[in-house]
């Protein structure tokens, strides 16, 4: 990762970081019985912790993502919109699909969905508008990512689902990825335990799910998620004593 991309990273982590220390400061609440209970320090890191938290979402994770990307040498486009023309049968099925993961009727298998949308190739098509967290171009490869929370519900997973079986309907060359920036449930793709999308993706085997390492490495290469984790270090180590004075 170039020394320019890392400054820019660090920028947005202090910005975010500042951010919430400004608002905790200006929304500090006195809670006695809290403090008496938890002590002061306790409190006021829960009342940071939510406003980084709040601060630290979509767009953030996006931001660094895209500049990752752009180090590797792609194009780049956050919240891409593209229109796909897809013939009406795909449609229907890719409703079908999802309609029966959500009902719990079959479980996810990527290739299958895609083989069976990719299967209709005659009769009336329909054009669909799609909206992309990330899009990506290099070597004339386009990739396309829906970037999730790290513990989405099912109507996010469904929608990121539906998207990605259109793009792949529209164009099978295309790459579609469904993008959760840190695992939950640890540092293993095997340790995602977050239930609700499992209905709708196989989380721990799909390949078009990327799960931290897997997500941030893909954008950049092998090193990247350990690069990352040493810029968030870096930054932690100007800002912590900031924090500990709220």
């Amino acid at each position: 990762m170039k020394a320019e991309t890392k400054k820019k990273i660090e920028t947005i982590l202090i910005k975010c970081v500042n951010g919430a220390i400004d608002r905790t400061v200006k929304n500090k609440t006195h809670r006695p019985f809290h403090e008496m209970l938890l002590t002061k320090e306790i409190v006021n890191a829960s009342s940071f912790e939510r406003s980084f938290s709040t601060s630290f979402g979509q767009g953030p994770i996006e931001e660094i993502s895209e500049i990752i990307a752009q180090d590797s040498g792609y194009e780049t486009i956050r919240q891409k919109e593209i229109r796909v023309n897809v013939f009406k049968g795909a449609i229907d099925e890719v409703e079908r699909i999802c309609s029966s993961l959500r009902a719990g009727e079959k479980l996810p298998n990527w290739k299958q969905e895609v083989d069976k949308v990719q299967a209709y190739q005659k009769g009336d098509t329909e054009v669909r508008r799609i909206i992309s967290d990330l899009w990506l171009k290099k070597d004339g490869v386009e990739t396309f990512i829906s970037i999730k929370t790290v513990k989405p519900n099912l109507d996010q997973a469904e929608i990121a689902k539906k998207d990605m079986l259109l793009l792949k309907a529209h164009n099978p060359k295309y790459n579609t990825y469904f993008g959760l920036f840190y695992n939950p449930g640890g540092e293993n793709r095997s340790d995602y335990n977050w239930t609700i999308p499992l209905k709708i993706f196989d989380m721990h085997k799909d390949k078009v799910v990327l799960i931290g390492r897997d997500y941030w490495n893909t954008l950049g290469d092998s090193s990247t998620y350990s690069e990352l984790l040493e810029i968030f270090d870096l930054v932690g180590k100007k800002t912590r004593k900031a924090i500990a004075k709220l």
